[in-house]
Parts: C-alpha cells; sequence; structure tokens
C-alpha cells in the first residue's frame, strides 16, 4: 500500500493496515537495511514502582544507568 511522508515528517498508516492491529495506538519504529519497520507495542500503566525497579533488575540495567539515559533523552539537540 502506498503512503506518502508530509511536510511535516509525519506518515499516516492506511486503515486496512490498523484494521489488522485493533487496539494498537503505539509501534516500535526501526531501520534495517533501508526498510521501516514498525512493531505494535502494548503500553500498561505503571501502578507500582517495584515492578519498574524488578524489571530493571532483570534486565540487568543499574541505577546510574538509568540516570545517564534520562539525561541523555532530555538534552537539547
Amino acid at each position: 500500500m502506498l503512503t506518502k511522508k508530509t511536510s511535516k515528517n509525519q506518515v499516516t498508516l492506511p486503515r486496512a493496515l490498523l484494521d489488522e492491529l485493533p487496539e494498537t495506538d503505539y509501534f516500535d519504529a526501526t531501520i534495517r537495511d533501508g526498510v521501516i519497520e514498525l512493531r505494535p507495542v502494548r503500553v500498561m500503566p505503571v501502578t507500582d514502582i517495584e515492578v519498574v525497579r524488578d524489571r530493571l533488575a532483570a534486565e540487568g540495567i543499574e541505577p546510574d544507568e538509568v540516570d545517564k539515559a534520562i539525561r541523555w533523552a532530555r538534552r537539547k539537540k
């Protein structure tokens, strides 16, 4: 299906594609070999900070790495 990038660098996905992914509002976008890949992401509200801490520990991510990542994400471009 053909789609076009707008002057604001936005792309509208055809309804026929999105109908195949009900209740999907967020996508993880990557580029591989010149091809844009969109993968549906399910966003869940975090109501307990321990859930986040447990996930970080399971992934082997240290607290200082989180602080560094936040500073990187907030930097001015």
